[in-house]
């Protein structure tokens, strides 16, 4: 049978704690597989929030969610053009406090796009801070790590590190990664404490 893929446990430990109607977050839209099913899980009484610096990702990011809109399922959606460290500033005041889920998927727009755009440690980091900011108790922050290529493996250590420092009272952290190869994508996710 094999394990799950580490981007099918970071939508299934999603799954788990978002549910219709609420707020959720891509941080980095990219081709809009996340930002789908985000939508899908919330569905037309919710809000996704996706941020990419490329337009081009929210492009792709529209384009995969017109199923949504030609059946009437698409809840709100706001394709934003900004950094993801500037979640905190984008997302409507109202919501923070109210987030369910915050998914990040870290590297380069895959399939096509320029490779040298790459997310970096700094506005990650801040983003991360962010996202957990923003999450409700019991939300959950879930990151896609890259190590395979240029820059990711320094991005990788300062997200791992990130949620290794997190106090335990305001989030409980945990790894899915495969051992035996060091240079596979891995998941690092956060879960924001019910009580502090």
């Amino acid at each position: 049978m094999g394990f799950l893929s580490v981007l099918s446990m970071a939508h299934k430990w999603i799954a788990e704690r978002a549910s219709a109607g609420e707020i959720v977050i891509d941080a980095t839209a990219g081709g809009g597989v996340d930002t789908l099913a985000l939508a899908e899980l919330v569905g037309q009484g919710g809000t996704v929030y996706a941020f990419d610096i490329q337009q081009e990702a929210l492009d792709r990011t529209n384009q995969r969610l017109s199923p949504l809109a030609d059946n009437g399922k698409k809840p709100d959606v706001r394709l934003l053009l900004e950094n993801h460290s500037r979640m905190a500033e984008a997302v409507d005041p109202e919501a923070a406090g109210e987030v369910a889920a915050v998914m990040f998927n870290l590297g380069y727009l895959p399939g096509g796009g320029d490779h040298a755009v790459i997310t970096e440690p700094a506005s990650t980091l801040a983003a991360l801070d962010a996202a957990l900011s923003l999450l409700r108790p019991g939300g959950i922050v879930t990151c896609v790590l890259y190590p395979g290529h240029p820059g990711g493996a320094e991005e990788a250590a300062a997200v791992e590190n990130w949620a290794a420092q997190l106090p335990q009272t305001l989030a409980q952290t945990v790894i899915y990664r495969q051992l035996q190869r060091g240079t596979a994508p891995y998941l690092i996710a956060a879960e924001k404490r019910r009580s502090n």
